[in-house]
């Protein structure tokens, strides 16, 4: 097992402090990590999987889908809609989810794959 620290203090003093004064402040880092942890569990992850696919989808469609419960997807989509990732709105009785733009950005790099519409650079 190698030790994953430097054997040698030898600080780029200009560079780190510019990296520094640059860095995520604490409340921008949590809220970034929260989101994450929204889609770190796996029926959320196949909700937002399935709503990238589907543009908008109600409720129903995602219980189908995903083989859940209504009422346990509708406690994950709560999670997801907390945290930005997805927005609601009501059509008569049924209630459509679709992703934000910043669910789509999470969920592909979650995923590993590039959102539509953007390039990957080499």
């Amino acid at each position: 097992m190698t030790d994953e620290r430097c054997d040698l203090l030898c600080i780029d003093a200009p560079r780190a402090e510019a990296i520094r004064r640059a860095r995520l402040n604490d409340g921008v880092a949590e809220g970034a990590a929260e989101r994450a942890r929204a889609l770190a569990d796996p029926t959320r992850l196949m909700l937002a999987a399935a709503l990238r696919e589907g543009g908008e989808l109600c409720v129903c469609d995602l219980a189908w889908i995903s083989e859940r419960a209504q009422n346990l997807v509708s406690h994950h989509l709560r999670i997801l809609r907390t945290h930005g990732l997805v927005r609601s709105r009501r059509d008569g009785k049924l209630v459509m989810y679709e992703l934000t733009e910043g669910g789509l950005s999470l969920l592909s790099a979650v995923i590993g794959e590039p959102a539509k519409g953007t390039e990957v650079r080499a």
